[in-house]
């Protein structure tokens, strides 16, 4: 598929605000976001439900659907970042109109849930997309991350590639590929449907809140798919953040790479926490030994 890397952010351009899975108690944050948004010099528009509650959801299946296509749709934005994540995007994959977004393509952001869409949106659009910060937790955040701010709009405004050094090289090498990854139980939740890029591709992923050997059985998961096994050329691992045993989680590290006898790295700012880096996914890279340049 020849893949589709939307127009570069620019002072001026417009950004949409939607919720495709979880909804805010209160438009305090969103409120933040959009006046420094705006202080930056750009215009913000917000989904007409983007303030919808259903149960755990940000709106009905329709209503968060409606604003994802109304967004891609709208010749005046330029981008599109989500509010939140949680949950909710897998109920919407297999309703997108995926042509609208091939013909429509923009900078689309998010990263935990969101991951479901982003890595859809490759596989059905050949849209390039961003595992970026989000509205609720990062722009709408009452201290902002200076880290966090700046790695996105060097990702989001310029084609410059980035070299990020990892704390540790698991197992040696060069590989290439492009970016493909996310958040890891997001990922397996898609298994069962096409999302598996067909070229060959680095993997990264992060998680929290979940032990090693749910760790194990979501990465084994993936591994059991043949695509998944025949088209990985590397690893990155990010933060896994509140686990239940480190040791565990270094010795898995270390036996995925030996299995699937390819390049990996660890310890890189690819995370829940609060400083995070922002990566494309779907563009060439590379891992050079302890880099990995996107």
């Amino acid at each position: 598929m020849n893949l589709i890397k939307p127009k570069k952010l620019e002072k001026g351009d417009t950004i949409s605000i939607i919720a495709p899975s979880g909804g805010v108690e209160s438009d305090e944050n969103l409120l933040r976001a959009t006046k420094y948004f705006e202080n930056l010099g750009y215009k913000v528009k917000l989904g007409k439900n983007v303030l919808k509650h259903n149960k755990y959801l940000a709106g009905t299946d329709k209503e968060r659907l409606e604003d994802l296509h109304n967004a891609f749709e709208d010749k005046d934005t330029n981008a599109i970042i989500a509010l939140r994540g949680g949950y909710g995007a897998i109920r919407l994959v297999n309703k997108i109109d995926y042509s609208l977004i091939r013909n429509n393509p923009k900078i689309f952001a998010g990263y935990s849930d969101i991951t479901a869409l982003s890595a859809m949106m490759l596989k059905h659009a050949g849209l390039v997309t961003y595992s970026a910060p989000m509205i609720n937790g990062d722009f709408g955040a009452k201290d902002l991350d200076k880290f966090t701010l700046d790695e996105f709009f060097k990702t989001v405004t310029t084609d410059k590639k980035q070299e990020h050094k990892a704390k540790e090289v698991i197992r040696e090498g060069k590989a290439f590929g492009i970016t493909f990854g996310g958040n890891l139980a997001t990922l397996v939740s898609l298994c069962g449907l096409d999302f598996i890029p067909d070229e060959k591709f680095i993997f990264f992923a992060e998680d929290l809140n979940e032990p090693v050997y749910k760790l194990d059985k979501m990465f084994t998961q993936l591994m059991n798919i043949e695509q998944f096994r025949e088209n990985i050329a590397g690893i990155v691992f990010g933060k896994f953040l509140d686990i239940d045993n480190i040791k565990w989680l270094k010795d898995l590290e270390n036996e995925l790479a030996q299995e699937l006898k390819v390049p990996a790295i660890s310890g890189l700012k690819i995370t829940h926490a609060r400083e995070k880096l922002t990566i494309p996914i779907g563009i060439e890279s590379a891992i050079s030994n302890d880099y990995f340049i996107f």
